[in-house]
């Protein structure tokens, strides 16, 4: 279970990096001299700094549980130390409550 679990995680975190890259990438790009388009650009790095955010988020969370996994923690429930069922570890890799405690 451990190399199997170990190693997804070590691919989403790849992905998850990559994916800050490009948001970074695209949010250093020339803007345009065009009023109206400057707006649109602008908004649209909004949506660009929040997907950022999020993905640094995840992150986050996708490396606090490989910590957790190299630790023997992994799968245990932080609130009251219960088993997080394989669905949800399945389901959400970087759980770090079970469902009860989630609720």
């Amino acid at each position: 279970m451990y190399e199997e679990k170990h190693k997804h995680l070590k691919e989403l975190e790849k992905v998850l990096v990559t994916r800050v890259e490009n948001v970074s990438h695209e949010l250093n790009y020339e803007h345009s001299t065009d009023y109206a388009e400057q707006i649109t650009e602008r908004e649209n790095e909004d949506v660009l700094r929040n997907l950022k955010e999020e993905t640094q988020l995840e992150l986050k969370q996708v490396r606090s549980a490989i910590k957790r996994l190299d630790s023997g923690e992994y799968g245990s429930c932080i609130q009251c130390g219960e088993a997080i069922s394989p669905a949800r570890l399945d389901a959400l890799p970087y759980a770090t409550r079970c469902i009860r405690c989630a609720s």
